[in-house]
């Protein structure tokens, strides 16, 4: 018997580190795949291919049971996929931990909890993002325009400058796009907000 790992997390941000370390160790491959856990195991091609690489005897492996999906309804499909071809599964961590050849109440209850935390997870976000707004922040990524360059977006302007001249004597001092432009949209929305907030609309 041989263990096929399976590590899954949703968008290219999200980092697969933790999993790896989990997997690599014990298993004789390890697929990755950055997709929904929502879609069918049909529309997973790393999935699917972890799928076709098992032999007789070896068992898909996955750090949490919430790896083969997003919440309990694709998680169960997914198992249930797995078990009609004759597949067992191999959890590593959470109350789920062991082998299993069938479906069971551990496994609902595993998927079940997974999807109450997640739930509670995006609530609390957007109540978060929320109660930012009220109090005019906003949530998410920093904005590419700072109050350094928004003043000197707005010297320019003042000028004579139009945004699209102003554009290529701003850098951006930080993050990703440290040392680009910043786009025109984004210096307009910032000298609009510069406006707002010395009372100049």
């Amino acid at each position: 018997m041989a263990l096929v790992g399976l590590v899954r997390v949703s968008t290219d941000k999200q980092n697969t580190e933790r999993q790896h370390d989990a997997l690599d160790p014990i298993c004789i491959k390890v697929f990755e795949e950055k997709i929904s856990g929502k879609l069918a195991a049909e529309e997973r091609p790393a999935l699917s291919v972890a799928i076709e690489y098992l032999r007789d005897g070896d068992m898909l492996c996955v750090q949490e049971v919430d790896r083969l999906g997003r919440n309990l309804l694709e998680g169960l499909i997914v198992l249930n996929d797995l078990f009609e071809r004759g597949i067992a599964v191999k959890v590593l961590e959470g109350i789920a931990a062991g082998e299993h050849k069938e479906r069971s109440l551990i496994l609902d209850l595993a998927l079940a909890l997974a999807e109450d935390r997640r739930r509670d997870i995006v609530k609390k976000t957007k109540d978060g993002l929320e109660s930012a707004r009220k109090r005019g922040r906003i949530g998410g990524r920093k904005p590419v325009m700072t109050e350094t360059l928004t003043v000197q977006a707005a010297a320019l302007r003042d000028r004579g400058f139009t945004i699209r001249q102003i554009q290529p004597h701003l850098r951006i001092a930080e993050g990703a796009n440290r040392g680009k432009n910043p786009s025109v949209g984004a210096i307009s929305q910032a000298l609009r907000r510069h406006d707002e907030e010395e009372g100049c609309t």
